[in-house]
Protein backbone atom coordinates (compact mmCIF):
# COMPACT_ATOMS: atom_id res chain seq x y z
CA UNK A 1 0.00 0.00 0.00
CA UNK A 2 0.87 3.50 -0.92
CA UNK A 3 1.16 6.42 2.13
CA UNK A 4 -2.09 7.86 -0.01
CA UNK A 5 -3.89 4.45 0.77
CA UNK A 6 -3.88 2.95 -2.95
CA UNK A 7 -2.03 -0.27 -4.51
CA UNK A 8 1.56 0.38 -5.59
CA UNK A 9 1.39 -0.09 -8.82
CA UNK A 10 3.86 -2.88 -9.84
CA UNK A 11 5.46 -0.47 -12.88
CA UNK A 12 7.02 1.63 -9.80
CA UNK A 13 9.47 -1.31 -9.55
CA UNK A 14 10.68 -2.64 -12.89
CA UNK A 15 14.20 -2.00 -14.34
CA UNK A 16 12.67 -1.16 -17.58
CA UNK A 17 10.36 1.28 -19.33
CA UNK A 18 8.45 2.09 -22.45
CA UNK A 19 11.14 3.22 -25.30
CA UNK A 20 11.24 2.36 -29.29
CA UNK A 21 14.09 0.75 -30.84
CA UNK A 22 15.87 2.68 -33.25
CA UNK A 23 15.50 0.53 -36.24
CA UNK A 24 12.78 -2.07 -36.84
CA UNK A 25 12.66 -3.60 -40.09
CA UNK A 26 9.75 -6.08 -41.47
CA UNK A 27 10.78 -6.94 -43.91
CA UNK A 28 8.55 -5.70 -46.55
CA UNK A 29 10.23 -3.25 -48.87
CA UNK A 30 6.72 -1.17 -48.50
CA UNK A 31 7.52 -0.19 -44.93
CA UNK A 32 10.96 1.62 -45.61
CA UNK A 33 10.63 5.39 -45.52
CA UNK A 34 13.16 7.74 -46.89
CA UNK A 35 14.88 9.91 -44.85
CA UNK A 36 17.63 12.61 -44.93
CA UNK A 37 21.27 11.22 -44.23
CA UNK A 38 21.20 12.67 -40.44
CA UNK A 39 18.19 13.20 -39.22
CA UNK A 40 17.80 14.08 -34.74
CA UNK A 41 14.81 12.33 -33.43
CA UNK A 42 13.50 12.90 -29.95
CA UNK A 43 12.95 9.60 -28.15
CA UNK A 44 12.36 10.38 -24.98
CA UNK A 45 11.82 14.46 -22.86
CA UNK A 46 10.60 16.31 -20.01
CA UNK A 47 9.58 19.83 -19.12
CA UNK A 48 10.21 21.05 -15.91
CA UNK A 49 9.20 24.78 -14.64
CA UNK A 50 11.52 26.22 -11.87
CA UNK A 51 11.30 29.81 -9.73
CA UNK A 52 13.75 31.82 -8.22
CA UNK A 53 13.47 34.58 -5.72
CA UNK A 54 15.73 38.20 -5.91
CA UNK A 55 14.72 40.22 -3.34
CA UNK A 56 15.64 44.53 -3.97
CA UNK A 57 15.55 47.37 -1.64
CA UNK A 58 15.69 51.14 -2.31
CA UNK A 59 16.63 50.08 -5.99
CA UNK A 60 17.40 53.36 -8.14
CA UNK A 61 15.71 54.49 -10.76
CA UNK A 62 16.23 56.97 -13.63
CA UNK A 63 15.68 59.11 -15.16
CA UNK A 64 14.25 61.55 -12.14
CA UNK A 65 10.76 62.80 -12.38
CA UNK A 66 10.43 66.54 -13.78
CA UNK A 67 10.05 68.83 -11.28
CA UNK A 68 7.01 69.98 -10.22
CA UNK A 69 5.28 66.35 -10.84
CA UNK A 70 3.62 64.48 -8.41
CA UNK A 71 3.24 60.73 -8.18
CA UNK A 72 -0.10 59.64 -8.20
CA UNK A 73 -0.11 55.37 -8.71
CA UNK A 74 2.07 53.18 -9.99
CA UNK A 75 0.53 51.31 -13.71
CA UNK A 76 2.60 48.68 -14.86
CA UNK A 77 5.24 46.72 -13.37
CA UNK A 78 7.69 45.34 -16.47
CA UNK A 79 11.03 42.78 -16.62
CA UNK A 80 13.29 41.35 -19.25
CA UNK A 81 16.61 39.64 -19.20
CA UNK A 82 19.75 42.15 -20.08
CA UNK A 83 21.36 40.94 -23.33
CA UNK A 84 24.42 42.89 -24.47
CA UNK A 85 24.28 41.61 -27.94
CA UNK A 86 27.62 43.55 -29.06
CA UNK A 87 29.53 41.63 -26.44
CA UNK A 88 28.11 38.18 -25.61
CA UNK A 89 30.62 37.38 -22.84
CA UNK A 90 28.95 41.04 -20.83
CA UNK A 91 28.97 39.89 -17.11
CA UNK A 92 25.58 41.69 -16.85
CA UNK A 93 24.35 39.28 -19.65
CA UNK A 94 21.63 37.26 -18.04
CA UNK A 95 23.14 34.04 -18.32
CA UNK A 96 22.00 30.20 -17.33
CA UNK A 97 24.77 28.02 -16.86
CA UNK A 98 23.66 24.54 -16.49
CA UNK A 99 25.72 22.04 -14.67
CA UNK A 100 23.92 18.21 -15.08
CA UNK A 101 24.97 14.97 -13.88
CA UNK A 102 24.20 11.45 -15.30
CA UNK A 103 22.99 8.25 -13.28
CA UNK A 104 22.42 5.12 -15.13
CA UNK A 105 24.50 6.43 -17.90
CA UNK A 106 27.92 8.00 -18.91
CA UNK A 107 28.89 11.00 -21.31
CA UNK A 108 31.62 9.90 -24.03
CA UNK A 109 34.97 11.64 -23.45
CA UNK A 110 37.68 11.77 -25.55
CA UNK A 111 41.20 11.21 -24.19
CA UNK A 112 41.98 14.12 -22.19
CA UNK A 113 38.39 13.10 -20.04
CA UNK A 114 36.56 15.80 -21.95
CA UNK A 115 32.75 15.45 -22.52
CA UNK A 116 32.80 15.16 -26.39
CA UNK A 117 30.37 17.87 -27.74
CA UNK A 118 28.49 17.97 -31.11
CA UNK A 119 26.55 20.35 -33.14
CA UNK A 120 23.18 20.47 -31.80
CA UNK A 121 19.76 22.35 -33.01
CA UNK A 122 21.09 25.71 -31.92
CA UNK A 123 24.09 25.40 -34.60
CA UNK A 124 26.33 25.13 -31.91
CA UNK A 125 28.42 22.38 -29.92
CA UNK A 126 25.82 21.92 -27.31
CA UNK A 127 24.73 18.26 -27.38
CA UNK A 128 26.65 15.64 -25.53
CA UNK A 129 26.57 11.48 -26.41
CA UNK A 130 25.80 9.24 -23.72
CA UNK A 131 26.41 5.52 -23.51
CA UNK A 132 25.15 3.10 -21.19
CA UNK A 133 24.83 -0.93 -21.27
CA UNK A 134 21.40 -1.49 -22.36
CA UNK A 135 21.71 -5.22 -22.58
CA UNK A 136 19.68 -6.62 -20.05
CA UNK A 137 16.36 -4.46 -21.12
CA UNK A 138 16.62 -4.64 -24.90
CA UNK A 139 16.18 -8.23 -24.16
CA UNK A 140 12.88 -7.18 -22.96
CA UNK A 141 12.23 -4.51 -25.88
CA UNK A 142 12.00 -2.37 -23.57
CA UNK A 143 14.32 0.99 -22.83
CA UNK A 144 16.89 1.95 -20.01
CA UNK A 145 15.90 4.29 -17.39
CA UNK A 146 18.44 7.04 -16.27
CA UNK A 147 18.76 9.36 -13.73
CA UNK A 148 19.94 13.38 -13.85
CA UNK A 149 20.63 16.02 -11.73
CA UNK A 150 20.45 19.28 -13.24
CA UNK A 151 21.90 22.79 -11.27
CA UNK A 152 21.26 25.92 -13.30
CA UNK A 153 23.38 28.46 -11.87
CA UNK A 154 22.10 32.37 -12.86
CA UNK A 155 23.94 35.06 -13.43
CA UNK A 156 24.39 38.42 -14.75
CA UNK A 157 20.74 41.70 -15.03
CA UNK A 158 17.68 42.35 -15.52
CA UNK A 159 15.63 45.87 -16.69
CA UNK A 160 13.02 46.61 -14.55
CA UNK A 161 10.68 49.35 -16.10
CA UNK A 162 8.12 50.87 -13.89
CA UNK A 163 5.37 52.82 -16.00
CA UNK A 164 4.18 55.63 -13.51
CA UNK A 165 0.92 57.86 -13.12
CA UNK A 166 2.02 61.83 -12.52
CA UNK A 167 -0.25 64.66 -11.87
CA UNK A 168 1.65 68.21 -13.13
CA UNK A 169 1.46 71.63 -11.90
CA UNK A 170 -1.89 71.80 -13.69
CA UNK A 171 -3.32 68.76 -12.18
CA UNK A 172 -3.01 66.98 -15.83
CA UNK A 173 -2.47 63.44 -15.51
CA UNK A 174 1.27 62.34 -17.32
CA UNK A 175 2.39 58.85 -17.78
CA UNK A 176 6.55 58.62 -17.21
CA UNK A 177 8.39 55.69 -17.26
CA UNK A 178 11.67 54.75 -15.34
CA UNK A 179 13.68 52.00 -15.97
CA UNK A 180 16.70 50.23 -13.73
CA UNK A 181 19.32 47.52 -14.70
CA UNK A 182 18.87 45.32 -11.64
CA UNK A 183 21.91 42.64 -10.80
CA UNK A 184 20.29 39.19 -10.00
CA UNK A 185 23.58 37.69 -9.14
CA UNK A 186 27.63 37.54 -10.13
CA UNK A 187 29.43 34.82 -10.68
CA UNK A 188 30.75 34.86 -7.48
CA UNK A 189 27.62 34.14 -5.96
CA UNK A 190 25.13 32.83 -8.18
CA UNK A 191 21.62 32.13 -7.71
CA UNK A 192 21.19 28.44 -8.43
CA UNK A 193 17.95 26.34 -8.80
CA UNK A 194 18.12 22.00 -8.75
CA UNK A 195 16.13 20.13 -10.38
CA UNK A 196 15.83 16.08 -11.05
CA UNK A 197 14.63 14.03 -13.63
CA UNK A 198 14.48 10.62 -15.17
CA UNK A 199 14.53 10.14 -18.87
CA UNK A 200 13.71 6.46 -21.19
CA UNK A 201 16.82 5.62 -22.70
CA UNK A 202 16.24 3.66 -26.20
CA UNK A 203 18.88 0.79 -27.17
CA UNK A 204 22.64 1.30 -27.08
CA UNK A 205 23.52 -2.07 -28.69
CA UNK A 206 21.16 -2.23 -31.68
CA UNK A 207 21.76 1.17 -32.89
CA UNK A 208 24.08 2.44 -35.30
CA UNK A 209 23.95 5.88 -33.67
CA UNK A 210 24.16 6.70 -29.73
CA UNK A 211 21.68 8.96 -28.15
CA UNK A 212 22.35 12.77 -27.94
CA UNK A 213 21.41 14.20 -24.33
CA UNK A 214 20.28 18.07 -25.22
CA UNK A 215 19.13 20.94 -22.75
CA UNK A 216 17.05 23.87 -23.68
CA UNK A 217 16.57 26.23 -21.16
CA UNK A 218 14.59 29.82 -21.25
CA UNK A 219 14.81 32.34 -18.14
CA UNK A 220 11.37 34.46 -18.19
CA UNK A 221 11.51 37.45 -15.66
CA UNK A 222 7.97 39.18 -13.17
CA UNK A 223 8.16 41.16 -10.66
CA UNK A 224 5.82 43.32 -8.14
CA UNK A 225 6.29 45.25 -5.36
CA UNK A 226 7.78 44.27 -2.20
CA UNK A 227 4.70 44.61 -0.16
CA UNK A 228 2.33 45.82 -2.72
CA UNK A 229 2.02 49.32 -1.08
CA UNK A 230 3.27 52.58 -3.12
CA UNK A 231 3.24 54.16 0.62
CA UNK A 232 6.33 51.33 1.82
CA UNK A 233 7.94 50.21 -1.31
CA UNK A 234 8.69 53.90 -3.46
CA UNK A 235 10.07 56.71 -1.73
CA UNK A 236 10.25 59.65 -4.14
CA UNK A 237 13.51 61.96 -3.00
CA UNK A 238 13.88 65.81 -2.99
CA UNK A 239 15.62 65.59 -6.36
CA UNK A 240 13.49 63.37 -7.96
CA UNK A 241 14.58 60.04 -7.88
CA UNK A 242 12.52 57.19 -7.50
CA UNK A 243 13.85 53.98 -5.20
CA UNK A 244 11.60 51.19 -4.69
CA UNK A 245 11.46 48.03 -2.82
CA UNK A 246 11.03 45.20 -4.88
CA UNK A 247 10.39 40.90 -5.61
CA UNK A 248 11.69 40.24 -9.19
CA UNK A 249 10.73 36.13 -10.23
CA UNK A 250 12.42 34.45 -11.80
CA UNK A 251 10.95 31.13 -13.89
CA UNK A 252 13.08 29.06 -15.77
CA UNK A 253 11.71 26.42 -18.11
Amino acid sequence: MSCFGGNISPDLFQKCCNANQLCEFSGNLRDVVSEPIFVQKVYDAVLFNLQGLKTVTNQCFSPAIPRGHRLRRVIDIRCKRFFNPLNVEDPSNLTLDVDTTISGATFIQDAHCDPIRVVGPDGTFSERVLYADTEECDEKCKGTPIFGTQNIAITGDVLVTLDLLLSDRNDRDVVFSVVANVNIADCHSPLVLTNFFELCMPSTQNSAFLPRFSEFCNPACETRLATNNIGRDITLCPDGTIKANLIIALCVT
